[in-house]
Order: C-alpha cells, then sequence, then structure tokens
C-alpha cells in the first residue's frame, strides 16, 4: 500500500471518529444499540431538545452511521452498522480499565455537550 493511499485511510478514519466525537452524537447512538428509536424516544432518553437531536440525526444519517425508515408517522433511525454497538461497547470496556487516565489526560478535554 502507496503512503499516499495510508494517509487517505488514516484521514478517512480520524473522520469517522469525528463523528463519535461529540457526545451527543454519542448519546444518541447508544440509545440505538438496543434497537431503532423515533426522535421521541432518542430525546426521552438522552434528555436533548427535539431540535438539537434532529440536527445531529441528520449528521449521523449523512455520515452513514444511522439509517432511518419511515414507518407511518413516525421515522425510526437505527445504526448502519451493527459493528458500531460492538464499537461503543468496547470503549465502554476500555474505559473501564482506564478511565482514570482517560480523565486525568490534558491533551483531549471532555467536550462539552451540546446546549440545548
Amino acid at each position: 500500500m502507496s503512503t499516499s493511499t495510508s494517509v487517505d485511510l488514516l484521514d478517512l478514519k480520524a473522520k469517522l471518529f469525528n463523528g463519535f466525537a461529540d457526545p451527543s452524537r454519542l448519546a444518541i447512538l447508544q440509545t440505538m444499540i438496543d434497537g431503532p428509536r423515533n426522535v421521541g424516544e432518542i430525546v426521552s432518553e438522552t434528555g436533548l431538545s427535539q431540535p438539537n437531536t434532529s440536527n445531529h440525526l441528520n449528521c449521523l444519517h449523512g455520515c452513514g452511521l444511522v439509517i432511518r425508515e419511515k414507518q407511518g408517522r413516525s421515522v425510526y433511525y437505527q445504526l448502519a452498522d451493527e459493528r458500531i454497538a460492538t464499537l461503543l461497547t468496547l470503549a465502554g470496556e476500555i474505559l473501564a480499565e482506564s478511565a482514570r487516565g482517560v480523565y486525568e489526560c490534558t491533551n483531549y478535554p471532555v467536550p462539552a455537550r451540546s446546549a440545548d
């Protein structure tokens, strides 16, 4: 594999992880681990406002991390790939073992949740 291709792949991986870097988006993704949710359910489970939730869902959908399906008057969102749930679960397991180091890390501050 050429260096250019490696750099492009690294850039894409970094861009993928940017999708997970926002606490509100992570909270939304977390709600879908057990299956599809509509906006009302996501708002209820996350405590985010409806407009904020909808904006993040549009972002997650546009990036291919969630898919949506209209059922009657409701739109249900679900993880686009079951490996996203695995990734979120693995992140929790890693944190269980290294939370103190992550918490104390000054290189990457904890991002603030989006204001509602």
